[in-house]
């Protein structure tokens, strides 16, 4: 009896051990952890992590959101993001580049484009910012943790929620 008692102690043991291991592989992900894929017709594919994104030159906007009242965001520039990825702009849009798309993909596979002049400064009116926060406070599970702001338009239908991925594309290709 004793050694069925200890038999069992033991599975429990064991048990107990498994499931440590398996709750310390499911913990909170990673700070580093890829936050937007930058990707297609670009010079370099990116893999930019929150910190990335901290890191490059902050862009604010003032817009309406879907509630109907004004909200600050603030992120950065899509435009910056494209440039680092080698995306061509300024004076190097023209001729064939002015046949370059954006495609901006939300987790949930929503997806919204733009012509790549609308995300240019010297073409656009506004700049596209890909927002992390909203009114000085981190965006929420339903709404980030990237969400993509366009400031210009009048319907939100382009604001990607949860964004995950930017593919640059080649009209008509």
């Amino acid at each position: 009896m004793a050694w069925r008692k200890t038999m069992v102690m033991l599975g429990l043991v064991v048990a107990g051990a498994i499931a440590g291991i398996a709750g310390a592989q499911t913990a909170a992900p990673a700070v580093d952890t890829v936050a937007l894929v930058v990707k297609g017709a670009v010079k370099q594919e990116l893999r930019l992590t929150a910190a990335d994104l901290k890191a490059m030159p902050r862009a604010k906007a003032t817009a309406k959101d879907h509630d109907g009242a004004a909200h600050e965001f603030e992120g950065v520039a899509l435009q910056a993001v494209l440039s680092k990825a080698g995306v061509p702009q300024g004076g190097d849009l023209r001729g064939k580049n002015m046949t370059l798309c954006v495609v901006a993909e939300a987790a949930d596979g929503y997806k919204a484009a733009f012509s790549l002049a609308e995300t240019d400064g010297d073409f656009a009116g506004e700049q596209i910012v890909v927002v992390d926060t909203v009114d000085g406070k981190a965006l929420g599970a339903d709404q980030g943790p990237l969400r993509l702001v366009v400031p210009g338009d009048k319907r939100q239908a382009r604001w990607v929620k949860m964004l995950k991925g930017i593919t640059v594309v080649k009209a008509g290709e």
